[in-house]
């Protein structure tokens, strides 16, 4: 049983050591046979360093350092390609997915589970904000999205070789990786962790709202429904204006005055102008993400491998 750890890093000095003693405490108990792949964006702190050193003493410890920033998504999506493992766990490095849960997930995949995905009982040191847009947004793409993705996960996961290869395959340019398992099927099942803070350092996403573009990506590339809405919010409009355009018609011919005057024009045309400049970014949205598949841009270039 081959095992591999892909740990997407940037500016993780402070928790690279604690990380690997822990997780190497659970993998020795587990299997002989594992890998743990540290998927770096250029840091400008000693993170390479520490990892270097990590593997000076243990040769399973690896190192992928890319050419630029590429973002967490793409880091771990370079990971993924570059691992061997039966099975493939994706967490990060500051133990807000704690080790100690793999046990668990393993034992999952053994009983033929090809996705098992950690899943949130609570969310310490989450601002109240930062929960509430969390839980709007998975009830939101769930509501709208062509695929089902599990409230309350991350990318804190065990992957089968087979999940693994069927991602590596895919041609997206977004990597929003818990709608791209969601859309690969197979067996999926969950294990429930208590999260806990940091514990070292900031997070990398604002604290308030987390990431945006994660989010957005799972509403705009995996369902067209912001553009059957963006129709709709067209139809209620039209339908408005006609229905005003009638209420002025029967004033007219029943000779009373019309009420009309420069606040009521002000509301119509800033209700108007707002509906068409939602609709516009609702399109730009779809229309960017078109361009950046089209364009076929390597998602990772790898400047510095060690250990493949």
């Amino acid at each position: 049983m081959f095992i591999s750890i892909v740990v997407p890093v940037y500016k993780e000095e402070k928790n690279v050591r604690e990380f690997l003693g822990r997780v190497l405490a659970i993998l020795e108990r587990i299997s002989s046979e594992f890998e743990i792949i540290f998927a770096m964006d250029p840091s400008p702190d000693g993170t390479e360093e520490v990892i270097l050193q990590a593997r000076a003493q243990d040769q399973r410890v690896k190192l992928l350092r890319f050419s630029r920033r590429i973002g967490q998504p793409m880091a771990t999506l370079g990971g993924l390609h570059y691992s061997t493992g039966e099975a493939v766990i994706v967490m990060d490095v500051d133990l807000q997915d704690p080790p100690e849960v793999i046990p668990a997930m393993i034992s999952r995949w053994q009983e033929g589970f090809d996705v098992v995905y950690a899943q949130r009982r609570n969310r310490e040191g989450e601002t109240w904000l930062k929960r509430v847009v969390s839980a709007a947004g998975y009830k939101l793409i769930n509501k709208i999205a062509d695929v089902d993705i599990p409230p309350n996960t991350g990318d804190f996961r065990l992957m089968s070789r087979r999940v693994v290869n069927e991602i590596n395959s895919m041609k997206e340019s977004h990597g929003f990786l818990r709608g791209m398992v969601a859309l690969i099927g197979f067996r999926q099942t969950s294990v429930l962790f208590d999260r806990p803070p940091r514990f070292e350092g900031a997070g990398k996403y604002n604290r308030f709202l987390g990431s945006l573009r994660i989010g957005f990506n799972g509403v705009f590339c995996f369902s067209n429904y912001a553009l059957t809405l963006s129709t709709i919010f067209g139809f209620i409009t039209a339908g408005f204006s006609f229905a005003l355009m009638a209420i002025y018609l029967f004033y007219k011919l029943m000779g009373w005055q019309i009420l009309w005057g420069n606040p009521t024009l002000v509301i119509l045309i800033s209700f108007l102008g707002g509906i068409q400049l939602i609709s516009v970014g609702i399109l730009g949205e779809y229309i960017g993400r078109i361009y950046e598949e089209v364009r076929a841009r390597p998602k990772f270039i790898v400047a510095r491998k060690e250990g493949f």
